[in-house]
């Protein structure tokens, strides 16, 4: 494995699956984050799969993630004009706090807002889509040993048991050898078991399924219960809104000594500085050796408009955009 952290491995298996997705059923359209979840469980990487139409109606909605309070707007927005208590259903917590939600709605161009005396009425500019098809939890563990296993196992398992996703993964490296068998016998069945390569970079070729997970969604004529599914399209919403490439918000590309460097068919940080591929946390402002872009960099653009941080920052924006674009055309 080339990276020396687990937030490098995080990067490469979120690549992976960008390009192969899903790994043992053959192409579905879909999109990756990364580092999401709910405040029991965090997933390492997190894998959207998508209805290909209603996934290019949601982008109608814009780029931006549609928060829970908003989508409680978005979603019960009346196709007429409505005093917004008639039109949503109530919140659970005071109704001023929706009013809120409605002018950040409305400001975002989600929804329409008219006043009517003193009251605010809404409509909806379009129907919210149904456009979340499954949602994939996969646990990144590069180094795989006796303490890691029963600490997977356990979260694993709570995956399973509580079965907010439709599929549980644990990715793990082998560069070329065996994982000990003993260890993924400590998983539980019904978690699939992914085994990397990523010593020669990331390729659609870099992994082998070396178990297939079980079904963890609703069985025929089942469905979840709607506090559920409202929170798994929270976190799609996330999703959408974070991708996998935001490392960028968190780390300083504007640093001289900052770069992208190429996996395979991987982007990657590296700080030249220190030649490693850094954590967000090493790559702050406090680091040793931060050493901000030159004035004249960023405003005379050299060697791209705005500076190389910037460049960056369009360049991972514009990879995200397009593997929205490729979720949308997949059929």
């Amino acid at each position: 494995m080339t990276p020396d952290a687990e937030f490098g491995y995080e990067l490469l298996v979120c690549r992976y699956a960008e390009l192969t997705w899903h790994p043992s059923e053959g192409s579905r359209p879909a999109i990756v984050a990364r580092q999401l979840g709910t405040q029991d469980r965090r997933w390492d990487t997190v894998v959207i799969e998508v209805d290909p139409t209603a996934f290019a109606a949601r982008r109608e909605f814009g780029d931006r993630t549609i928060d829970s309070d908003l989508l409680h707007v978005v979603r019960g927005a009346p196709a007429e004009w409505a005093f917004y208590r008639d039109a949503l259903p109530h919140p659970g917590y005071p109704w001023r706090y929706v009013r809120q939600a409605v002018h950040r709605a409305a400001g975002r161009d989600l929804i329409e807002k008219r006043r009517d005396g003193n009251r605010i009425q809404i409509r909806r500019v379009r129907p919210y889509p149904d456009w979340v098809e499954r949602i994939v939890a996969v646990e990144n563990k590069p180094d795989l040993d006796r303490s890691a296993a029963d600490r997977l196992a356990d979260q694993l398992d709570h995956d399973i048991e509580t079965a907010l996703a439709d599929e549980a993964w644990l990715a793990t490296e082998t560069t070329g050898e065996r994982v000990e068998p003993a260890l993924l016998r400590e998983m539980p069945v019904e978690a699939g078991i992914l085994a990397t390569d990523f010593s020669g970079g990331v390729d659609a070729d870099a992994a082998d399924v070396a178990w297939h997970p079980s079904d963890l969604s609703p069985g025929e004529g089942e469905r979840r219960d709607a506090e559920t599914e409202t929170l798994r399209l929270e976190i799609a919403e996330r999703a959408y809104g974070k991708g996998w490439r935001s490392y960028h918000d968190t780390m300083r590309p504007d640093c001289r000594h900052f770069e992208l460097r190429r996996e395979g068919r991987a982007l990657v940080p590296h700080c030249a500085a220190k030649g490693k591929l850094p954590t967000a946390r090493e790559c702050s402002g406090s680091c040793s050796e931060f050493s901000p872009e030159p004035p004249q960099w960023r405003t005379k653009g050299w060697p791209i408009e705005g500076g190389p941080g910037k460049g960056f920052k369009w360049l991972l924006r514009r990879r995200r955009e397009r593997e929205r674009d490729r979720a949308e055309t997949v059929e």
